[in-house]
């Protein structure tokens, strides 16, 4: 499993992900629509941030179960922990998930246009 170099605009926030992307996902609700980024998810030892958490800022909204982590500086989101399973998620048997959400753009080198999306119907819940 390879291991990922990324980081926010500025650089202040860096991190490394052990990871096989093999998709990223789109979610299609309010906030994830406006922000536009591809997260791909990892268990929580997968990501290692390389420098400290206070030059993060967490945004929290809805149920306040996801936790959305921006770089104080730049206001780029290079990670979060996810939500619950949207209502189409459960359906589909996706069980409730404890990681993190890469934000597969801010991942240095990646070849975005060669990974698959998986739309998530997020804006249904």
């Amino acid at each position: 499993m390879p291991t990922y170099h990324g980081s926010c605009h500025c650089g202040r926030v860096r991190f490394e992900v052990l990871a096989d992307i093999d998709h990223v996902r789109a979610c299609d609700c309010s906030i994830c629509r406006r922000r536009g980024a591809l997260n791909y998810r990892v268990p929580k030892a997968n990501l290692r941030l390389l420098t400290g958490w206070e030059n993060l800022t967490l945004y929290e909204w809805g149920s306040r179960t996801a936790k959305d982590y921006f770089c104080q500086t730049c206001g780029i989101l290079p990670f979060r922990r996810p939500s619950n399973p949207t209502a189409q998620e459960l359906l589909e048997g996706i069980e409730p998930f404890d990681g993190w959400a890469i934000n597969v753009r801010c991942i240095d080198g990646l070849d975005l246009d060669s990974i698959p999306i998986r739309r998530i119907a997020g804006s249904r819940i």
